[in-house]
């Protein structure tokens, strides 16, 4: 699945596997190759890859090694395992630089820059913000999923805070606010067109889009169920011609939330390349607008999100903790572009 290369000084018991990849096929599940279907699920993985996995005795259904051309049925358990842990096991501590908002005792307040991946993950081993965390700080507890320090997490290319807690107990305590929905977390987006209402509240069960295996998606009326529920407040800030300057509320705190929610109704975010925003959504078929759209993909050449406040309270004092982060110079830039853009087409109009 991976090109793997034994790490210095590290002992391999060939009697131990483990697993690094974990799929349940859904009880609608048609009949379908294990090797077609573990390409839908693992990112960056291969036909090739995973087929010489298969050889090898690394993809197992319901316990039982099997070849690639296996036919995997609803309800399968089917798994990869390897010799050797998850690279993302085998954290390295890297002298990465860290902007830090607030640190005390117990938690530290990080502002994450826009192309850092959060935690380790398939692709992603190094260069991440828990790579730098274990550099800077000595023995942060692990959360439910064994990740040091982790309360909450922000996608790679977006920007913005995040609390990290020090102790077990304010690993606890946040984590708990974050799951009883009480912590408070405001984004700014740019989206693509002219959002309607001035406020409004999208609600959509949120799961893995079932033919894109790189994107989300919001589940309703009989599949409902196969998303978890997702709750995302929006406000309008500003109205930028053909597309929009929002803010952003999270009740809950689904992967991709925003994203997902706002192209559901219909405003993609800006760039967004996973989610088709990276294409002209709205606008002219005029040479000069489009010119004018790619220069703002290079003034911002990533979704226009940004994770803006942090609101929680502190695990030892009990006292409320607010915290904002200003919008990143390469978002700004994009705000002020269109801004002068639609401006110029007001005057036009007028």
């Amino acid at each position: 699945m991976e090109d793997y290369k034994e790490p210095e000084n590290f002992d391999t018991n060939d009697d131990d596997l483990y697993e690094h990849h974990r799929f349940v096929a859904s009880s609608g599940q048609e009949p379908l190759r294990v090797d077609k279907f573990l390409m839908n699920f693992v990112e960056n993985a291969t036909r090739n890859k995973i087929q010489q996995a298969a050889k090898d005795g690394s993809v197992f259904v319901n316990d039982i090694p099997v070849k690639s051309n296996y036919k995997v049925k609803p309800n399968d358990i089917v798994r990869v395992l390897f010799t050797h842990p998850p690279y993302e096991q085998l954290l390295t501590p890297e002298a990465i630089p860290l902007d830090i908002v607030y640190e005390d005792e117990v938690l530290l307040v990080v502002n994450k820059p826009a192309g850092m991946v959060v935690h380790p993950g398939h692709g992603n081993y190094s260069g991440t913000l828990i790579n730098a965390l274990v550099y800077h700080f000595d023995n942060l507890p692990n959360n439910s999923s064994n990740r040091p320090g982790l309360v909450h997490r922000i996608d790679k290319d977006t920007s913005g805070l995040l609390v990290i807690a020090k102790t077990e107990e304010a690993m606890t305590h946040l984590a708990k606010q974050f799951f009883d929905k009480t912590s408070e977390r405001e984004y700014i987006a740019i989206v693509w067109g002219n959002i309607e209402d001035d406020e409004g509240t999208i609600e959509g069960n949120i799961g893995r889009h079932p033919k894109n295996r790189l994107q989300n998606t919001v589940y309703y009326g009989e599949e409902e169920d196969k998303g978890k529920p997702a709750v995302t407040h929006f406000k309008v800030i500003e109205r930028l011609g053909y597309v929009t300057l929002v803010s952003c509320r999270l009740e809950t705190g689904r992967t991709h939330q925003i994203r997902v929610h706002m192209k559901h109704i219909g405003h993609t975010l800006f760039n967004d390349e996973r989610y088709g925003g990276e294409k002209i959504l709205k606008g002219t078929t005029f040479t000069k607008y489009k010119q004018f759209v790619d220069n703002c993909f290079k003034v911002l050449p990533r979704q226009a999100l940004h994770a803006r406040t942090l609101g929680f309270i502190h695990p030892e004092t009990g006292e409320k903790m607010y915290f904002e982060s200003e919008i990143p110079e390469d978002i700004q830039n994009c705000i002020e572009k269109w801004r002068s853009y639609a401006k110029n087409q007001t005057l036009l109009e007028e």
